[in-house]
């Protein structure tokens, strides 16, 4: 008679490897995670900006407790010089101390001025990869009103420029068959392959959405006074759009920002013009990048995975006319150690996304 272990049998044995691949799995998630917990510095890049003042970047940090304010040749300024050296980001500051410049490099400025060219742009990786809804509202352009207000529809481009009110769930047939005929008779051909706006009212004006069709061709697509505005622009040979942003800033000489498949940075003018800028390329899919701009340059902070990189460049020219590199830390003796205790990590979060799957990488990623 033969007697049959039960604990050899073949579903203890396959629950066994499942519950070791399960430890398995969580190890790699959660160890990870706690040894970067219990071992993690500070490692805190200082704010960094061009100054038009100086020629060259103006940083403030904190060392040894205390605010620093230096130039990148290593002057130290106190806060009230740093103000100075920055006239365009603290001319609040300037404004209230009654030392706001009348002047600076020869042309005349007023708080006004500064006010009204000085503008924020950012994007990161988890913004440019998101997943979104196809469906965008589109504000009029030319209401004659201060406030803009939202639509009572909402639009989708498939096979057509598709209105759809939001009340009733019904097609607004009217609509679409004047937008979709205005598109075709300017050459668009669907479907699109990118659509870029800021389909909310909270700004100051609307420049309607930018798009390219599915030849690749760049189009600003608005609503004027109720009737469909379709104007077709004109790129440098070559350029292939892979990301666009409408900027819609105050001072309205800009209607976007376009990132190519070769990682080229390119401003296209209000009066639909494309400027190329003079940095390095770019890919918005994988790297961030913030940028200060006012009436005389910008500064370009663009986080890579070879680090932080700051770009001045002239803002009538977009030619660069500065460069700094922050310096990368060495590995830590924790992060060391911890490339070869903990080799592999699991996470469900990216900062490039904001899909929740396993992933798998190693420690020191």
């Amino acid at each position: 008679m033969r007697i049959h272990d039960r604990h050899s049998s073949p579903l203890v044995r396959t629950a066994r490897c499942l519950l070791a691949v399960l430890c398995l799995l969580l190890a790699a998630w959660v160890l990870p995670w706690l040894y970067r917990f219990a071992t993690a510095g500070k490692q805190d890049t200082p704010f960094a900006l061009y100054s038009h003042i100086t020629g060259g970047f103006a940083f403030a940090g904190r060392s040894g407790g205390q605010a620093r304010y230096y130039g990148a040749d290593g002057q130290e300024f106190s806060e009230s010089a740093f103000d100075s050296i920055l006239p365009f980001f603290y001319f609040r500051q300037l404004t209230a101390d009654g030392r706001f410049p009348d002047s600076i490099s020869g042309v005349a400025v007023t708080p006004y001025d500064v006010q009204r060219s000085n503008f924020t742009f950012r994007t990161t990786p988890q913004e440019c990869n998101r997943k979104g809804v196809p469906l965008y509202p589109l504000l009029e352009s030319r209401s004659g009103r201060v406030d803009l207000t939202m639509p009572d529809d909402v639009f989708r481009m498939e096979r057509r420029m598709e209105f759809i009110d939001m009340g009733s769930n019904s097609v607004n047939e009217d609509k679409s068959r004047a937008f979709t005929s205005m598109l075709e008779k300017k050459g668009f051909a669907f479907p699109p392959s990118l659509i870029a706006g800021n389909g909310t009212a909270r700004k100051e004006y609307d420049n309607g959405y930018m798009m390219t069709d599915a030849a690749g061709k760049l189009y600003n697509v608005r609503m004027q006074a109720g009737r469909p505005y379709v104007r077709p622009i004109a790129m440098p040979d070559g350029v292939c759009p892979a990301h666009m942003a409408v900027t819609e800033f105050r001072a309205r000489d800009m209607l976007a920002f376009l990132f190519d498949t070769q990682g080229r940075f390119w401003v296209l003018t209000s009066e639909y013009d494309m400027m190329q800028v003079e940095i390095p390329p770019f890919y918005p899919e994988r790297m961030s990048m913030v940028i200060i701009g006012n009436m005389f340059d910008w500064t370009i902070r663009v986080v890579a995975d070879d680090g932080e990189h700051l770009y001045a460049v002239d803002a009538q020219t977009l030619e660069r006319i500065g460069t700094y590199t922050f310096p990368q830390p060495e590995p830590s003796v924790a992060e060391r150690i911890g490339k070869y205790l903990l080799p592999v990590k699991l996470t469900f979060l990216s900062a490039k996304d904001r899909d929740v799957y396993p992933r798998f990488s190693f420690f020191s990623e």
